[in-house]
């Protein structure tokens, strides 16, 4: 373990040294609460406390490429290697929700909140009300299959209201989630669960703001490594390798574009610009997603519940027909029962299959399947479908009045003619809803009916006693055998058909005659079952919600191109893996008093190590720059915020294995021995350097993108020295990541040979504490 030979390079306290059942490829303290989240090998995700109690273990089934906590600590965001980001509750790891933005895999995940600070904290968060609270009860859940235990489907328990908190946005700071794949593909959602823009770093056209005249470049064969958002939400830092090319470059000649490392910035201070609108159109839209997922399900559900009851009666009854056959007889079921109802003689197949094949039993038991499938569909109606459809329509109402708020809401793309569509399609749900409850229970009552006819008939035919009975209606029975007993009126309800149903005449003239009054305009809803109404419905949501995410999308611009360092053109279209860290720190120097200034309230500080294979002449290096998003307003008027940059060379017989940005500009690097025979024997240290100690030199911008930013600063490379700086020695070989908490100071570090070693960073701390 640690000796204490010289205390001089032993700054940090190790707290503990613990061994891990598989390696570690990912970790991240969660921002709130002593817990780190770690992502071995095998893709389990892992959940300790600070003292390395285990709270939780999920297995998600796919490779895990990425992982994030939400702003708050309450929910964790997790990247897969199919494009799939999963929502889980940090309390037990359970799925809240699984968004499919990418095709390929997540690379990186970034969540973060208006990070503006006012004194008056009401004007800082989201004014917004949900005000639906106030008419209805607590939105209802998606139903479980009957006779499953929660958990035994994808559905989640009503007692669970994790899911309910995670839409539950209103008194939420604005929080946005930013996902990039290995593509190049950008994708943001509002609160994590609802989807508001969409880029591309291959089709950005990227500026030359120095160039002598007006010039545009373009990326290709670009992944991302790192995304990015400012704590104000108004830029996005994209670190990503690829070949950055002039558009004015001939096809021939774009192999000869620079191939490397490169740092872009986008514009996304339309986040902050409508927030607050963003806000309420993302909390009813989100509440409307989740909604439309409990009547989808319901839906499911119901068809389910419904089908199995009609095959039990088929099976049951299809026997009567072979009957009739057998005793070479040319009639119908139907004949042969009216034949019975109107008091004739009991035909011998009849006899045979009431008396022997049905039995009182049989009845009873298909009337119990029958009859307690169209109760339970009657229930799923009402507990869940219904509330769900009367919810939709006063969201939509409210998103309806928000639409004519064009001066506010036509700029984020919410689209008024497209809203009231949503909004009648809404409206029409609910009397599809009304007018399946009408068929389903004269079907249960006609079924109900039926039965007692039957088991009337068998007690007679049994010479028993039937006075205790319920009663029957010969007139519904005479119904039944016309219309109910070969035929299904309600599965057309529950599924998608080609085959329209045929109102009355008189019923649809009634409702052309209502379109003249105003409100609704389609005079084809009584053609279409309840599935087909609720499949236009969705669509039509989509195509509404669809216009403030291509509106968002295309604000969304790049400002400016940082490239970085060259690397190998073998590399090309491959993603590097180089240890990269990008924050934004407080600038004590400004306030947030005005819309004027609240994009300077922070400064940007990107890290990252120029690998030992770089084509450049600063191989083995730690690259640390500052103030590139001011870099494009200030560099001709204020000296201090220009583009500024430093190298630091690391130690003779070390290299950098992963790196973090702490707390007060500090960086913390893990170093590797480079000597080592092999990679689980040798040290490594950790160290912390202090940014605002390093010589950062001013950094003139070019107009031209054939040069690479660091090469500038070549002669004037810092060089770290382990007695120099806070250094702790660590007798073992390390691998990525490393894993700092700058609310808790303390860094996670993972030996090769499979161990966690927990150090305390703040000396003048005297314990962390283990809260919950």
């Amino acid at each position: 373990m640690e000796t204490d030979e010289t205390p001089r390079v032993l700054p940090f306290q190790l707290q503990f040294d613990k061994p891990v059942a598989s390696q570690i490829k990912i970790a991240e303290w969660n921002p709130e609460k002593d817990l780190l989240a770690m992502v071995t090998e095998d893709s389990k995700i892992l959940l300790h406390r600070f003292n390395w109690q285990r709270l939780w273990t999920i297995f998600p089934g796919r490779c895990i490429t990425s992982l994030c906590w939400r702003p708050d600590g309450k929910a964790i965001a997790v990247g897969l290697e199919d494009g799939t980001i999963s929502l889980h509750d940090v309390e037990n790891g359970k799925l809240l929700r699984s968004l499919k933005s990418h095709t390929v895999a997540v690379v990186s995940l970034n969540w973060e909140e208006d990070g503006q600070v006012i004194k008056d904290d009401s004007v800082n968060n989201s004014t917004y009300e949900d005000r639906t609270s106030r008419f209805f009860p607590p939105a209802p859940r998606v139903p479980r299959m009957p006779g499953l235990a929660p958990g035994d489907t994808g559905f989640m328990d009503d007692s669970d209201d994790s899911f309910r908190e995670l839409s539950n946005s209103s008194y939420q700071r604005f929080n946005i989630l930013c996902s990039g794949d290995k593509d190049g593909s950008i994708c943001f959602s509002i609160f994590g669960i609802f989807p508001i823009g969409k880029i591309n770093i291959h089709n950005l056209s990227i500026p030359t703001p120095f160039a002598t005249e007006p010039a545009t470049c373009r990326l290709s064969h670009a992944s991302i490594s790192k995304v990015a958002l400012s704590k104000d939400l108004c830029h996005l830092i994209v670190m990503c390798s690829g070949e950055l090319n002039h558009d004015e470059v001939e096809s021939a000649e774009r192999q000869l574009g620079m191939h490397g490392c490169h740092c872009l910035l986008l514009d996304t201070s339309i986040f902050w610009k409508r927030k607050n609108e963003l806000h309420q159109v993302a909390q009813q839209a989100s509440n409307i997603e989740d909604l439309i997922e409990v009547i989808r399900v319901s839906l499911s559900v119901m068809s389910k519940q419904w089908s199995d009851a009609m095959h039990t009666f088929r099976e049951k009854f299809d026997s009567l027909s072979s009957l009739i056959i057998d005793h070479g007889l040319d009639s119908s079921p139907q004949e042969e029962f009216l034949s019975l109802l109107g008091g004739a003689r009991t035909s011998p197949p009849v006899h045979q299959f009431l008396v022997n094949s049905l039995g009182e039993s049989g009845v009873k038991r298909v009337s119990k399947v029958v009859c307690g499938a169209g109760k339970e569909l009657q229930h799923v109606v009402l507990d869940h479908l219904q509330p769900a459809a009367e919810i939709i329509g006063f969201r939509m109402g409210e998103l309806r009045g928000l639409s004519r708020w064009r001066t506010r809401f036509q700029g984020i793309g919410l689209d008024e003619t497209l809203i009231n569509n949503a909004t009648e399609k809404s409206g029409i749900l609910l009397v599809q809803v009304e007018r399946f409850m009408r068929v389903l229970s004269s079907v249960v009552q006609q079924f109900s009916n039926f039965f007692n006819w039957l088991l009337k008939c068998i007690k007679l035919l049994n010479q028993e006693p039937s006075d205790q009975l319920l009663p029957y209606n010969s007139e519904l029975v005479v119904i039944f055998l016309k219309f109910l007993y070969d035929q299904d009126p309600v599965k057309p309800f529950l599924e998608l058909s080609e085959v329209d149903i045929e109102p009355d005449m008189e019923t649809l003239q009634r409702v052309k005659e209502l379109v003249h009054f105003g409100g609704f305009s389609d005079c084809d809803f009584l053609r279409r079952t309840l599935a087909e109404e609720f499949k236009q419905m969705e669509s039509s949501f989509k195509e509404a919600f669809l216009m403030p995410f291509t509106t968002i999308s295309r604000k969304m611009l790049c400002k400016d191109v940082l490239p970085l360092f060259a690397l190998p053109s073998s590399s090309a279209s491959v993603s590097v893996s180089v240890p990269i860290s990008v924050t934004y720190y407080k600038d004590a120097s400004t306030s947030f008093s005005s819309y004027q200034t609240h994009e300077h309230g922070f400064i940007d500080y990107i890290s990252f190590q120029i690998p030992g294979d770089s084509s450049s002449n600063i191989a083995n290096c730690i690259g640390i720059s500052r103030r590139f998003m001011h870099s494009l307003s200030n560099s001709s008027i204020e000296e201090s915020a220009s583009l500024e940059a430093v190298l630091l060379s690391v130690p003779d017989g070390y290299h950098c294995v992963d790196l973090s940005l702490y707390k007060e500009g500090q960086i913390v690097l893990l170093l590797n021995e480079t000597a080592s025979a092999s990679e689980c024997s040798g040290e490594s240290c950790m160290m912390i350097v202090q940014a605002d100690d390093l010589p950062f030199v001013s950094i003139p911008r070019s107009g031209c993108i054939n040069t690479w930013n660091l090469d500038q600063l070549k002669d004037s490379v810092m060089h770290l020295r382990l007695e120099n700086e806070k250094v702790r020695n660590i007798p073992h070989s390390v691998v990525a990541p490393l894993a700092v908490s700058a609310s808790r100071g303390v860094a996670c570090v993972f030996a090769a040979r499979k161990r966690a070693l927990v150090y305390i960073l703040d000396e003048d701390e005297d314990d962390v504490s283990d809260s919950e």
